[in-house]
């Protein structure tokens, strides 16, 4: 069994907002699987899908961001799973809007809801996929991410959350340096008018 869980805060006040890429993105690999995730397990909404034959739960933990962990480490121990068959889906602020970031293993980067999985895992060896979600120039980070992408980079940021759901669809039964090459993306330049 493969665990692949995109993160957001559950209610229907967060539903388009940035912090919720993870949802949104989770969404899209459930509808590509023929999947609604609705089931209530593990506080979380679930749903187990095979992928290219692989056993594969899908996973939106309904925990709020900041305690994402306690979601996934009770699904992760249940099934006995390995941390190299976890994958994380979640909002960056450091990639811009257009922008995906596929790794390995590595820190939280500042992003509470990795933080909690990270240290509920006791293991940095989690998989993850970073959704671009843009920088506030202000610097109100919680009112950033709770708001909806500008109405200027809503197609681009949608194609973004296509290209996650795909990346992690691929995760499930391809080698983690092929999804890497595959799927990462930087910003696309706008073209000159």
């Amino acid at each position: 069994m493969k665990l692949i869980a995109g993160l957001g805060n559950p209610g229907k006040e967060y539903e388009n907002t940035r912090h919720n890429s993870g949802f949104m993105a989770m969404d899209l690999l459930a509808a590509k699987c023929g999947a609604d995730i609705r089931t209530e397990k593990w506080n979380a909404l679930t749903a187990t899908v095979r992928i290219e034959g692989q056993p594969v739960l899908l996973m939106k933990p309904l925990t709020f961001m900041n305690r994402s962990g306690s979601a996934v480490i009770q699904a992760v121990d249940f099934y006995k799973i390995a941390p190299e068959d976890v994958l994380i889906i979640h909002d960056d602020m450091d990639l811009p809007v257009g922008s995906l970031r596929i790794r390995k293993n590595g820190s939280s980067g500042g992003q509470n809801g990795m933080k909690s999985i990270l240290q509920a895992m006791h293991t940095e060896q989690i998989s993850r996929i970073r959704v671009g979600v843009g920088h506030d120039k202000s610097g109100n980070v919680p009112d950033y991410v709770l708001s909806p992408v500008a109405k200027a980079e809503r197609e681009l940021f949608q194609e973004i959350l296509q290209t996650a759901a795909d990346a992690a669809y691929a995760w499930a039964y391809l080698p983690m340096e092929t999804v890497m090459n595959r799927y990462n993306r930087k910003e696309k330049k706008k073209e000159e008018q």
